[in-house]
């Protein structure tokens, strides 16, 4: 397989993993955040065998959604009426997969609307850098997905909307300089070769905020 097979089947493993988290209900009020990573770790490993990630596993919950990756903030306990999201990073046979969902419990409709928006900006990102693959500046693709939130009325979440992905330990390969980010600061076209005359792969990155900043949303996937 080449190598968006080999990233496409790593996804759909994960997918697999998201699906098995909600059949099993992990996700329950009551429960911590870190008590919930540690579920979801032991269940990557009795599914796959996985125990490597190639990024920090993310739970987070309430008033933590608002945080972008790079926070550590508290351990949260999930409530009754509550939104959280998952941001896992698991590595298949050395192919990374990074994905990422928002949850809802409860009847929230600010929470509700975020879960439905957050993963509607996505898509809607999606057909736009399919429409624009070969000529889109990544400067240009964030720009889109920041003003998305706003017509939405959410604000945007990060300094990004998304990273590199690839054969594992990528980042080391690759280096975390802007260029390998869809950054308001990179631009560079998204179908540039990396440094070794590669090609490269993307994964594409919502991260929601409502307008006070009290909690967020968030939803990832492979640009394919």
């Amino acid at each position: 397989m080449n190598t968006i097979e080999l990233l496409i089947e790593a996804e759909e493993n994960a997918m697999l993993l998201f699906a098995e988290i909600e059949n099993r209900g992990l996700i329950q009020a009551g429960k911590t955040e870190n008590k919930l990573n540690t579920e979801i770790f032991e269940l990557a490993k009795e599914m796959f065998g996985i125990e490597k990630y190639w990024h920090k596993r993310i739970v987070r919950a309430g008033k933590n959604t608002i945080f972008p990756y790079r926070e550590n903030p508290a351990d949260l306990i999930i409530q009754e009426e509550d939104i959280l999201f998952l941001d896992f990073g698991p590595v298949f046979e050395d192919w990374e997969a990074d994905l990422g969902k928002t949850y809802v419990l409860g009847e929230n409709t600010q929470m509700l609307k975020m879960k439905a928006d957050v993963e509607t900006a996505w898509y809607e990102g999606y057909e736009f850098y399919k429409k624009n693959r070969e000529g889109l500046i990544a400067a240009d693709f964030y720009k889109f997905t920041s003003d998305l939130a706003e017509k939405l009325d959410w604000k945007f979440g990060h300094i990004h909307c998304g990273h590199l992905i690839g054969k594992f330990p990528h980042e080391r390969i690759q280096g975390e300089e802007t260029l390998n980010y869809i950054h308001p600061e990179n631009l560079n076209k998204m179908s540039d070769p990396d440094k070794s005359g590669n090609e490269r792969f993307w994964i594409y990155e919502i991260h929601l905020l409502d307008k006070t900043e009290s909690f967020g949303g968030f939803f990832e996937q492979l640009l394919r």
